[in-house]
């Protein structure tokens, strides 16, 4: 009961945390786009996406390997977790100094094939200094992460967004007509002094902890090496991936006729708001599946095959009675999410397409969480490279014919495919089940319900419209019937 309590409160924190930060995020990138525009905001979502291939490439996915492996090390008798640490700090320095010399050798290619532009250069140059400052900040919230100080490493992420905010919107307000290696700089800006900033709380409140470990810990760098390997190759690979994905999207839009600035705007449209949008209720599910990898991974070690059947089978049932009612909600409200997002009329068109797919990409945080935390590595990797095959190969013949819609196209078929993939394996691996009425059947018969007699009460009361807050009131009071007859009939089962 204390264990399970534990996860409740540390999941609790970063939920709040996250929602606060995710609201904020989104409020910054309706800012951003309104005040640049929809083909600045493309520009940004792929600087962004390049920062991310750099940064994994840089710490080979520093924050999952020290987390993973910091949580079987604490598992040990007279382990050490701060050796593992050190590991981890010696992997990333040699990691992100080599990839920053990339940076700079052949940053003018890069800038050319991946932006499609020569002006990229000196971001590019910026980008590769700030590296090892975010290498080494993803390995201290591994490491507090292993340790269960969630509510350390969210002041930080509160501490890192709220000062990258500030410069980029600063900066977004100081300059006029920016070109787009302006428009990369202020990106960047903003992201290396939130990573500074992370860092260094980081680094105090590592010198000033009590306890310190003096034991040898049970692996050396070589085992860490080896161990690390797979799990940064199938990161990198998957980034690498998502960014060629993300680089084919405005050059196939323009094989279907647009210009590359039509092209850019519509791709920023679909990663600044539709995107954001259909993950903004993830909240709660990204802030489990680190404490999910933690824990699978010292069930696993202790050989608690019980435990984790039953972990298993209530994070499934508990990601589709969550992600059903709210794929709903985005079909029946995705036109006005959209336009009160600022993306207008094809914003809340894409919403509302993709919506019916929310709970297959719901189900990949939490699988993803166990795979990982399962030492299935080798799985994931295969799975991501066959998903990212399928979706890449969507955007290449779908979007050149059917334009914006070939984005959809590509995601429903890479993420009903990957993720039903990703299921049968936890499903054998574990040897866990699916109950289909319940996990499936009853929440959509419940959200069918509970939607006609939403709107019978709000016709009744005459409170029904499209007023902003006639949708909010008929949207709780949606969940609410809701969360009452699947919470009814599961206490209706339990009592039988």
């Amino acid at each position: 009961m204390i264990f399970r309590n534990r996860i409740i409160k540390d999941t609790a924190i970063l939920t709040v945390m996250q929602l606060i930060l995710d609201t904020a995020s989104l409020l910054l990138n309706v800012t951003i786009t309104k005040r640049l525009g929809s083909s600045a905001m493309g520009i940004v979502s792929l600087t962004g996406s390049f920062m991310v291939l750099a940064g994994m490439v840089s710490n080979g996915n520093a924050f999952l390997c020290t987390s993973r492996l910091v949580s079987e090390e604490r598992g040990k008798d007279k382990g050490n977790p701060d050796r593992v640490l050190k590991y981890a700090f010696m992997m990333c320095t040699v990691l992100s100094i080599t990839t920053a010399l990339i940076l700079f050798l052949f940053g003018e290619k890069i800038s050319i094939e991946f932006f499609h532009t020569v002006n990229m250069v000196k971001p590019l140059w910026f980008m590769a200094l700030s590296l090892p400052v975010g290498a080494f900040s993803a390995c201290f919230k591994g490491y507090f992460n292993a340790m269960r100080k969630v509510s350390l490493t969210a002041r930080a992420d509160v501490m890192e967004f709220v000062v990258k905010s500030v410069v980029i919107t600063g900066l977004v307000f100081t300059l006029v007509n920016p070109n787009d290696a302006q428009v990369c700089e202020l990106m960047t800006a903003g992201i290396v002094c939130g990573n500074l900033t992370s860092l260094i709380y980081f680094l105090i409140i590592f010198l000033r902890r009590k306890r310190e470990y003096s034991g040898k810990a049970s692996i050396g760098f070589r085992k860490y090496i080896r161990y690390a390997v797979p799990i940064m190759l199938g990161s990198c690979m998957t980034s690498a991936l998502s960014s060629t994905n993300d680089a084919l999207i405005p050059f196939t839009l323009k094989q279907y006729g647009n210009s590359f600035s039509e092209a850019l705007s519509q791709f920023g449209i679909f990663e600044a708001i539709v995107i954001p949008a259909l993950f903004f209720p993830s909240v709660i599910l990204c802030s489990l599946s680190g404490i999910v990898v933690t824990e699978s991974a010292r069930e696993n070690a202790s050989g608690n095959k019980e435990r984790i059947i039953s972990i298993t089978e209530k994070l499934i049932e508990g990601t589709l009675l969550f992600s059903i009612p709210v794929s709903a909600v985005m079909m029946r409200f995705g036109k006005e999410i959209g336009v009160l997002m600022g993306g207008g009329e094809l914003a809340g068109k894409i919403i509302t397409i993709i919506a019916p797919v929310v709970p297959f990409i719901y189900l990949e945080i939490i699988l993803e969480a166990l795979i990982k935390g399962l030492g299935l590595q080798g799985f994931s990797s295969l799975n991501y490279i066959a998903e990212y095959a399928v979706r890449i190969s969507a955007v290449l013949v779908f979007v050149p014919h059917f334009g914006f819609y070939g984005i959809v196209i590509s995601y429903y078929a890479s993420n009903i495919i990957g993720n039903t993939s990703r299921l049968i394996k936890i499903l054998r691996h574990t040897g866990a089940g699916v109950n289909i009425f319940r996990y499936i059947f009853l929440p959509v018969l419940c959200v069918f319900l509970t939607m006609e007699a939403s709107e019978l009460i709000m016709r009744t009361f005459r409170f029904y419209g499209t007023s902003l807050i006639q949708l909010i009131i008929f949207t709780l009071v949606w969940l609410a019937g809701y969360i009452f007859m699947v919470y009814g009939w599961n206490i209706q089962k339990r009592c039988a």
